[in-house]
């Protein structure tokens, strides 16, 4: 039976660290996902309205088979530019990468990156021609460790979960022969994460010890198709989105990689309801670090570890929206 991790973080992940910054009075934020090492990278994009950088540089056959960082931001397309912060200081720190080492010429790092729209969900967004984001992925970068918040913290700052408060939120899962998948996701969904008429959450099978509340699944509960709850009303294209990563630290091909972020995506249907609407921008984004060798046969393994990454990943979203939500509870009392 899979278990979380000592810190139950996607940092339990050996060889990552996360970086959060925030800029409370704007309300946004963003988060890097970054790596000890270039890892093996991939995505898929799910919503109907995602707004993302070097997703291109990810697909088979392309040059790049690794990434230097990822990077969740607020702010729709100008939180694009945090991934900007992020390469240059990773490439003033040298890492990158190059077709061979040249005296003069930088390296290039890969940071792919994704956004949700938070411009409408409060702080003073009147930055005129200098939008904080770029500053923003330079200080997240510095703050990166393997402790890291969860609740309204990184690129969850300004989130809305449907008609709740969203969040940064984060999982792991250790299997019983010692593989570790970890999760960190940005939750700004059309999609309600609770169940109608209840306070439990969507994922509330999936969850371990309370994490999320310990809330039980309503007994016996039958639903209308077309009740989505608390979900958010008369949307407008990119004002959702459900943004993430998922790692782990077995030795995946890019091919693998790229199939442990198909089954992966699957977890924000177990926790959003309705999700991948064309309002949403959801994007998972799947990193493999490589320290644990995979063990024969390779597609059983790959069939776990996929849907391990699924289940991890609902949690994080659980996990990030009770987090906000106790965050602005305290702060109103």
């Amino acid at each position: 039976m899979a278990k979380p991790g000592l810190r139950n973080l996607i940092t339990d992940v050996a060889g990552l660290k996360v970086g959060h910054a925030e800029d409370m009075g704007v309300s946004t934020g963003c988060t890097v996902i970054l790596p000890e090492r270039r890892a093996v990278c991939a995505v898929h994009v799910a919503g109907g309205g995602p707004g993302t950088r070097e997703t291109d540089a990810l697909k088979a056959g392309t040059l790049v088979d690794e990434v230097d960082a990822i990077v969740l931001s607020g702010g729709s397309v100008y939180g694009l530019a945090a991934a900007d912060g992020v390469a240059a200081e990773l490439g003033a720190l040298g890492r990158g990468f190059a077709m061979r080492e040249q005296a003069g010429v930088p390296v290039s790092p890969v940071v792919p990156s994704a956004i949700l729209y938070d411009l409408a969900n409060g702080g003073d967004k009147t930055w005129g021609r200098e939008p904080p984001y770029n500053a923003l992925g330079r200080k997240a970068v510095l703050a990166a460790s393997e402790a890291c918040e969860i609740g309204r913290v990184g690129a969850g700052t300004g989130a809305i979960a449907g008609q709740a408060q969203g969040g940064t939120g984060s999982a792991s899962s250790v299997t019983d022969d010692g593989y570790t998948v970890g999760a960190l996701v940005a939750v700004n969904s059309f999609g309600s994460v609770r169940v109608p008429g209840s306070d439990a959450f969507w994922a509330a099978p999936y969850e371990i010890d309370q994490e999320f509340g310990g809330i039980p699944f309503p007994s016996g509960a039958q639903f209308d198709p077309e009740d989505w709850g608390a979900a958010k009303l008369n949307p407008s294209p990119r004002e959702n989105t459900t943004i993430a990563c998922i790692a782990t630290d077995a030795a995946l091909t890019p091919s693998e990689t790229q199939r442990l972020a198909d089954m992966a995506i699957a977890g924000m249907a177990r926790a959003i309801r309705p999700v991948f609407a064309p309002f949403d921008g959801d994007v998972v984004f799947a990193l493999a670090t490589g320290d644990k060798p995979v063990t024969d046969p390779r597609p059983l393994l790959l069939a776990r570890l996929g849907d391990l990454a699924a289940s991890t990943l609902s949690r994080a979203i659980a996990r990030g929206v009770y987090a906000a939500g106790a965050a602005s509870s305290s702060q109103l009392s």
